[in-house]
């Protein structure tokens, strides 16, 4: 850990104390606690080069990091380079069409691209999963339906984008010039399949010590998968570009269920997102299925997450635990198939070709919460702050 980090980390805590003590001497209305600006959280120091590879939506959990770090950008926290967008929790033609709503929305449709990615998995095609659905009652769910012709898309509730276009080069494409344009200076959000990042490596593998970081929403280490008992979904979806990806020497973090789980999206905090019913997002918000389980019943909880490997990607201090384990993925067909496998130093299997990274599996939830309702809640199209 870098002395200009634990220099950072003593900081933000004077901050907090001396934030809290304020709090609690000046009462102050909820709605103006939220209109405390969180400049101090990021001094200019931590701004870093970002490309959000990402399986887009509107407002799911992808479409809330985008907003987010797009509201980052505008603010000067990180440089969001461009989007790269990967088949997984839909078919790539409809991503990319929300991916370009999505910056028109905000406002930076001049200044944040979008680029198409992988249209399909290395291996695990849609065939494969209506056969693991088929015979194991799981999986194939996350490709709803099969394959619509690429005109046949669904609107937001605000309409298609009308100005934002698709970039001519592909996201894989992108990727690699981007990294060498940028050596050891550009993290890789990477919130969705990692077909992208896999297919960036294996056309230019001297892009592997280049790449500064790839921060991860993927992965159950020591818990229940989401889409079969064995498997989280984003590594299930492309089992072989997880195991090709994580086993590549380059400091990677991975955000699992095993912390998403001990952050739930309650009602209180869905509440907070939603109380301006004027703003966009709120009105996205309202409109989604975790709406309507709300108002089914009030005490439902969701999962948020990707936003999680967003926060963790601009304050590490977020992560209250986190472990380091030689990662592999379980490519073998079957239940099994897209097993995040962890193991630590007294497990490790004699094979040398495992990489030993870190997995996050705790957070400051209350934090995480502040940050995240900020971020959410600031005014949309975004207010440009940045200093260069």
């Amino acid at each position: 850990m870098s002395a200009q980090f634990c220099r950072f980390t003593e900081i933000r805590a004077v901050i907090d104390r001396a934030y809290s003590a304020m709090l609690d001497c000046v009462q102050m209305s909820p709605i103006s606690i939220l209109l405390i600006p969180l400049l101090w959280v990021f001094p200019a120091a931590a701004q870093e080069k970002v490309i959000l590879d990402s399986d887009y939506t509107t407002i799911g959990d992808d479409g809330q990091v985008g907003v987010m770090a797009m509201q980052l950008h505008a603010q000067g926290v990180i440089n969001l380079l461009g989007i790269t967008v990967v088949a997984g929790n839909n078919w790539l033609p409809q991503e990319v069409s929300d991916a370009l709503k999505a910056v028109e929305r905000m406002g930076l449709a001049e200044t944040v691209g979008v680029y198409a990615g992988a249209r399909y998995p290395l291996v695990h095609d849609y065939k494969t999963m209506t056969y693991e659905r088929d015979l194991y009652n799981i999986g194939g769910s996350w490709f709803r339906r099969p394959e619509p012709r690429d005109d046949e898309l669904t609107a937001p509730l605000d309409g298609f984008a009308r100005k934002a276009k698709v970039q001519p080069q592909h996201a894989v494409n992108f990727i690699i010039d981007t990294v060498k344009k940028y050596p050891r200076q550009v993290t890789l959000l990477v919130i969705g399949p990692a077909t992208n990042i896999a297919l960036a490596i294996r056309m230019a593998p001297e892009i592997v010590p280049l790449i500064k970081r790839i921060v991860y929403m993927g992965g159950a280490f020591e818990v229940r998968g989401n889409t079969t008992p064995a498997a989280e979904m984003n590594v299930w979806y492309d089992a072989e570009a997880a195991r090709a990806v994580f086993r590549q020497p380059i400091e990677q973090v991975f955000i699992p269920l095993d912390v998403t789980n001990t952050v739930p999206l309650n009602k209180a905090i869905f509440d907070r997102i939603t109380a301006n019913k004027d703003h966009i997002i709120a009105k996205l918000l309202l409109a989604s299925g975790f709406a309507r389980a709300l108002q089914r019943n009030p005490n439902a909880t969701s999962n948020v997450y990707d936003t999680l490997a967003m926060a963790y990607t601009v304050d590490p201090s977020l992560a209250t635990e986190v472990a380091e384990m030689w990662v592999d993925v379980d490519t073998n067909w079957g239940p099994s198939y897209g097993h995040t496998l962890g193991y630590r130093d007294g497990q490790k299997p004699a094979a040398n070709h495992l990489q030993k990274h870190k997995i996050v599996l705790r957070f400051d939830n209350e934090r995480f919460y502040k940050l995240y309702v900020d971020l959410l809640t600031r005014p949309v199209p975004v207010e440009i702050r940045r200093t260069k």
